[in-house]
């Protein structure tokens, strides 16, 4: 066991109630595996574990049982795979993305290279706090982005130019928040009411409804578990470029502020949420949003 000793104390190895045993979580960026990866981990598993792969919620996958004997063995076969072990303890673990504009039509970015790139910067780094990062492409967050410590939703503001609307009332029809009524053969939009999901954009039959932003926004502090918080607006911005500059300073901000065996939602207020998100704010927000501050 000594000889393992580094490998033991990783976050993607946790023992499991039979302390005889541990399980092995992977990295898996965004979820995403190719087929010859799965069979290769099929190998993996019927040769050190138990011959199951347990697919975890976080967009991961997990070899249950396996004799901890034999854990340089397993992680020099799931590093030649590309599947790397993962990240459990006090660090950023596995990136969550939904499939984006590769395969989703109500997308309004892509995800999955979105998320193999914050995962570059910032996987398993090392925190006082365990940190959960999940990107949506579209403000429906099938993956509750606004529930983890950061999220990432793709939103578009829709832009209406006056006198083009046809009266057609497609729009009225798709959008689920009811935002948009029709008044004297004109589509109107209630901003109050508006998520900026983008769908009346897409939706448009003859291609009236612009984009007038299209943007990132990022939250921070969300929380999933017995008492879910929802997380707090940081910051929009335009590029993934800033997306991951933005997560990175997030990280930073986590490691140098932040109190262990507390949830990042729990001590927001504590360690200067505030003065960050005005700093950050006026680096890479709009002016309008900057203005706010």
């Amino acid at each position: 066991m000594m000889n393992n000793y580094g490998l033991y104390t990783r976050g993607g190895v946790i023992t499991e109630r039979n302390a005889d045993y541990a399980t092995i979580r992977l990295r898996v960026p965004g979820g995403v595996l190719s087929a010859a990866q799965v069979k290769q981990l099929a190998k993996i598993s019927e040769k050190y574990g138990d011959g199951t792969l347990h697919l975890t919620m976080r967009q991961t996958a997990e070899i249950p049982h396996v004799n901890p004997a034999n854990l340089k063995r397993i992680a020099k076969a799931l590093e030649k795979n590309g599947t790397p072990l993962g990240a459990e303890q006090n660090e950023v673990v596995n990136i969550m993305a939904c499939p984006g504009t590769e395969r989703c039509k109500y997308a309004n970015c892509e995800t999955i290279d979105l998320a193999r790139k914050v995962d570059a910067r910032v996987f398993g780094k090392e925190l006082p706090i365990r940190l959960r990062i999940a990107i949506s492409g579209c403000t429906y967050m099938c993956n509750s982005p606004l529930l983890n410590d950061i999220g990432i939703i793709g939103r578009i503001r829709p832009l209406r130019i006056p006198g083009l609307c046809t009266g057609c009332g497609t729009c009225v029809e798709y959008c689920k928040e009811r935002a948009i009524t029709l008044k004297n053969g004109i589509s109107v939009l209630d901003e109050s009411k508006c998520v900026q999901c983008g769908v009346c954009i897409h939706s448009c039959p003859y291609h009236l409804l612009k984009s007038e932003y299209d943007h990132y926004q990022i939250t921070v502090g969300g929380r999933r578990g017995a008492n879910p918080c929802v997380g707090r607006e940081l910051v929009t911005v335009e590029t993934e470029e800033e997306v991951v500059e933005v997560i990175d300073r997030v990280v930073y901000w986590v490691y140098r502020t932040a109190w262990s065996g507390r949830f990042l939602a729990d001590q927001m207020d504590e360690i200067g949420y505030e003065k960050f998100r005005e700093d950050i704010r006026k680096e890479f927000g709009p002016k309008e949003q900057a203005a706010e501050e």
